[in-house]
């Protein structure tokens, strides 16, 4: 639909497989390389994983198109829901090995012996098996048994494992640790780049016989990777849909208003579906709202800080015999407050006995302490912190509630 008014000759962002398109970046390369080697090398089993529209189908399209032109007999199972018999029978047949028997002995035995000719005509067997994350347990131990088709040096048959993350999770089951030790070599699928992404788009675009006239620009592919989370099919997807907006609306040029809208349509704003949660692709941002203060002027900390002291000697002061003691023999008291100086250290009230007769009271002009500096002592002024203090409003206010106890109501206020 579109093709003619931006001067394609192809669809440049179909979601199929197509080999053609594969966009080699480093990672993939390596991938490739991974499986070629494993396979070459008769290592046995291959492990290929990755996030979902990562490119895990297209690499292994590329891999069986250089098998072919290899000759190298091949059989592809994209299907995981199979039982025991039903994956024999497909393999054999993909295989293209005649099996007239339903025994699972004489299917074994056959495929030995075909394995056995390919080796002596110096040919390599492949058994790729997609969407392994979906295999059942039982299913994953029978493909383990087969590597036991061998020689005394090599393996007859190369067996390459494709799935999502959950594989390698799967595969770390205690049941399943025979087959984990059997993986030689393992490889994987990443989402692109930003800088990826404007290369992958641009030859797509140039395999589908693009001319090199600007139809996205640069800020609309920065929006296109932050959207698709660098998922190379969700970056197929937005694009296709960019297209079509673009010729809809006769723009020669997908502008980020675009590419927004189509964000929007498919839901990749708040909630993108690419597999790949954004916290994972963007640097946590670390929590910096200033400290609130408190009322008297100190920080939430220091005022949770002074609470869990005052709770702490409030209650050992409560339990302490002394304290009982000293509140037999000191059966009334009076508060009085020192002149307030603003400080969350200033002295706070003090408790004086009424047998005092000759009881010291505070500095009218007191002055303020600090946590690092003590206040000078007098010799006619007694001077302490507001732990004490807070200790001597606890033995008073436990004092209190037991003396009321004890007096008569006629005597009670």
């Amino acid at each position: 639909m579109y093709k003619e008014f931006f001067g394609l000759r192809a669809n440049p962002f179909n979601v199929n497989p197509d080999p053609r398109y594969l966009f080699l970046t480093r990672h993939t390369e390596e991938a490739l390389a991974c499986l070629t080697y494993g396979i070459q090398s008769r290592k046995g089993f291959v492990l290929l994983t990755g996030e979902v529209g990562t490119g895990k189908t297209t690499l292994i399209n590329k891999l069986l198109e250089w098998l072919r032109v290899q000759q190298v007999p091949t059989a592809f199972v994209f299907n995981s829901r199979l039982n025991v018999p039903q994956f024999l029978d497909y393999m054999m047949a993909d295989f293209g090995i005649p099996s007239d028997s339903r025994s699972k002995s004489q299917i074994l035995l056959r495929l030995y012996n075909w394995l056995l000719d390919r080796y002596r005509a110096g040919e390599t067997a492949v058994l790729i098996v997609d969407e392994a994350q979906g295999l059942s347990d039982e299913l994953l131990e029978e493909i383990r048994m087969m590597t036991n088709l061998e020689t005394f040096t090599e393996k007859l048959l190369q067996i390459v494992l494709v799935g999502q993350p959950e594989l390698e999770q799967k595969l770390k089951q205690p049941n399943l640790r025979q087959l984990r030790q059997r993986l030689t070599l393992r490889a994987k699928t990443y989402p692109l780049t930003a800088e990826e992404t404007k290369s992958y788009v641009a030859q797509r675009l140039r395999i589908a016989g693009w001319n090199g006239q600007p139809i996205f620009d640069s800020e609309s592919l920065l929006a296109i990777h932050q959207y698709s989370c660098g998922i190379p099919r969700v970056v197929n997807l937005v694009c296709e849909h960019c297209l079509v907006s673009a010729f809809v609306d006769q723009q020669r040029i997908v502008t980020p208003n675009v590419v927004e809208v189509v964000a929007r349509d498919f839901d990749l704003v708040e909630n993108p579906f690419s597999g790949v949660p954004r916290s994972q692709l963007q640097q946590p941002v670390p929590p910096t709202s200033p400290a609130k203060t408190a009322s008297n002027g100190s920080s939430p900390s220091q005022a949770q800080a002074h609470s869990q002291i005052a709770d702490g000697r409030r209650t050992r002061a409560a339990t302490s015999p002394e304290s009982r003691q000293r509140e037999v023999s000191q059966p009334e008291e009076v508060l009085e407050t020192a002149s307030p100086s603003g400080s969350p250290m200033s002295p706070g009230p003090r408790v004086v006995p009424f047998g005092a007769v000759k009881a010291s009271f505070p500095d009218p002009n007191p002055v303020p302490s600090s946590p690092m500096q003590p206040v000078s002592q007098d010799s006619s002024t007694e001077k302490f912190n507001l732990v004490d203090a807070l200790k001597t409003l606890a033995n008073l206010a436990d004092r209190l509630r037991e003396s009321e106890q004890d007096v008569p109501k006629e005597r009670k206020l």
